[in-house]
């Protein structure tokens, strides 16, 4: 019942702005894809600076995308375009809530070029108060495999 799993390099982008400042944080990490009918699971694990890891699998559907995470954080985060959806973020600091709209969901897979890419634009509303504009950008390509 099990999907083969490809091997993939993994390269994770989020872009934050609020009042006028900018955050950028870059994560590279290794990982395994998996694809049964429409559907895309990339898994890997974070090696974050600070706290332990975290095992994030993302799902990508047409007009869905689904990230979740366990470990050091938890979550479990649906974007849908032009829809508003809810979760808690759990994290060593204490729980958030997350209100997230999604403006903008493209999706590329590696059957459609070199490498696979996923870019989500929403904003993100944590405990009814701060509100961020987000731009994540994921980018997959298969792992070399030595002969």
């Amino acid at each position: 019942m099990s999907a083969a799993e490809t091997p993939v390099s993994i390269r994770l982008v989020t872009e934050i702005r609020d009042s006028g400042r900018k955050e950028t944080v870059v994560m590279e990490e290794q990982g395994g894809l998996f694809e049964r009918g429409n559907t895309q699971v990339l898994k890997f694990t974070e090696h974050p600076d600070e706290g332990g890891p975290i095992d994030t699998m993302i799902t990508i559907q047409p007009g869905k995308v689904s990230i979740k995470r366990s470990g050091a954080v938890k979550m479990h985060q649906i974007f849908r375009k032009k829809h508003t959806t809810e979760n808690n973020y759990h994290h060593t600091y204490g729980i958030f809530h997350m209100n997230t709209f999604t403006d903008q969901i493209e999706h590329q897979s590696l059957s459609q070029g070199a490498k696979g890419r996923l870019f989500i634009s929403y904003q993100l509303t944590l405990n009814q108060e701060i509100t961020q504009r987000h731009r994540l950008t994921l980018t997959y390509r298969k792992e070399e495999t030595a002969q």
